[in-house]
């Protein structure tokens, strides 16, 4: 894996004139391009032209003084499921072309451009956002920077946002997150993930997979990264600065959370829990019995599978066989639900909530793998209905609590260099945000040793 640059670096060197916008959109654009790379398979479209146009307005305000953020020139790749004006948004599926074009980017898109930010392209995911796998048969499946000689998956949904990064293509992604899927890819590529308290960063203009659990947020090579760009898609001042890691009270859930735990990741969290714990965090296991209810809340498909039913069903009508059947099958299962099944999802989620908030009260954050498993091979978990199914499960089970706690959460890497790649992830109820990033922050700079 070759060394990832922070947004805070480039934006240094924009700043003092050692390197130009046009520069690093020119270097992300090669590597979109080289024929030796990636590319094909993270972007389902390129915009080049747009691009470079883009970089020499950001130049101009730069030498001007006039940067519209800290991320004034930095190239950025936007997930397949938001609107872009003049493009028909696919969501990383086939069974959507010739459909309308969009008449306005999405707001998050808005955003960033608003920013300063340089799009560089879509980027290709799992078909309609619905696995955590990252596996696409329409546009091929990135593969994940780590072990390329032996092939294994990006994660998902936002494949091709943490391939962008990883790769050069991009120095953040904008992705999505339903059940993990900016966490996942970020956990098993490298990187880091934040998925916001969901009413914090609005989806106008994002093809929904579940309106109830959908979050809009980045995948990026750092906390800070990550901080930055939650700041100007939510309108809210960026957090910079770390919490005090001594006293720190962290919850370690024994419920669920750790079950199927490979050596590697084992390893990894049980180092990483070493480390915090002598910067003086103070870590208590914490059993939580609503952990292990959730999967019979949601033994009819939950609300993923109503909300999604609800939004493909006429599409399903007419263009059905374009779907990958592994999507289409799982998105079926909404139309066996009724009207009282999904309320009483919605009744008993409530419940939830309220029981798990009471348990974590007297603790800053949960702490847990954010997968249980290193990256899967690709071949064996594509080759099998079964294998796929079976590893989707496992690999959403844990940052899935999350959404449906309606609480925020970010993966950061805890892995040591050169080892297979492993998330931390840290978590808070709603509109805990801010905290969770300035306690990211700290849990960060104590796992790199600095």
């Amino acid at each position: 894996m070759q060394p990832i640059v922070t947004l805070n670096h480039c934006t240094s060197s924009l700043r003092d004139g050692t390197i130009t916008a046009q520069a690093l959109v020119d270097h992300a654009l090669e590597h979109i391009a080289s024929p030796q790379g990636e590319g094909a398979r993270v972007f389902t479209r390129v915009y080049a032209d747009a691009a470079r146009q883009a970089a020499r307005v950001s130049d101009t305000l730069l030498a001007a003084g006039q940067a519209r953020s800290s991320i004034e020139g930095l190239p950025v790749s936007v997930k397949d499921l938001f609107d872009v004006a003049g493009d028909t948004t696919l969501a990383g599926s086939v069974a959507l072309q010739g459909h309308p074009v969009a008449t306005e980017d999405a707001v998050a898109v808005q955003r960033l451009k608003a920013a300063g930010a340089v799009i560089v392209g879509r980027t290709n995911m799992t078909e309609f956002a619905f696995s955590g796998l990252g596996i696409n048969p329409h546009y091929g499946t990135p593969l994940n920077p780590w072990d390329r000689t032996t092939g294994r998956i990006p994660g998902g949904s936002s494949s091709g946002a943490a391939v962008s990064v990883t790769d050069g293509m991009a120095l953040a992604g904008l992705g999505s997150d339903t059940g993990g899927s900016l966490r996942i890819p970020a956990a098993l590529c490298g990187l880091v993930g934040f998925k916001p308290t969901a009413s914090r960063v609005s989806a106008q203009g994002a093809l929904p997979l579940s309106t109830s659990l959908d979050s809009i947020g980045a995948i990026a090579p750092s906390v800070a990264c990550c901080a930055q760009l939650d700041a100007i898609l939510s309108g809210e001042a960026p957090t910079l600065r770390p919490a005090a890691l001594k006293g720190l009270r962290l919850a370690v859930p024994s419920t669920l959370v750790m079950d199927g735990m490979d050596a590697q990741v084992a390893h990894s969290f049980e180092r990483a829990l070493s480390r915090l714990s002598a910067r003086g965090a103070v870590l208590q296991e914490l059993a939580v019995p609503a952990f292990a209810r959730l999967g019979s809340i949601n033994a009819k498909g939950g609300l993923v599978a109503a909300e999604a039913w609800a939004w493909h069903r006429e599409l399903l009508a007419s263009s059905g066989a374009r779907y990958d059947p592994r999507v289409s099958s799982r998105i079926q299962r909404g139309q066996a639900m009724s009207a009282a099944d999904y309320i009483d999802v919605l009744d008993a989620r409530t419940a939830w909530i309220a029981e798990v908030q009471a348990q974590m009260a007297d603790h800053d954050a949960l702490v847990m793998p954010t997968v249980p498993v290193i990256a899967p091979k690709l071949a064996e978990t594509a080759a099998s209905d079964e294998v796929y199914t079976q590893t989707n499960l496992l690999i959403l089970r844990n940052p899935t609590l999350i959404n449906f706690l309606d609480g925020c959460a970010l993966s950061l890497p805890c892995h040591r260099p050169g080892d297979a790649p492993v998330g931390l992830m840290l978590a808070a109820p709603r509109l805990h945000d801010q905290r969770l990033l300035a306690i990211s922050l700290a849990v960060e700079a104590a796992l790199q040793g600095a």
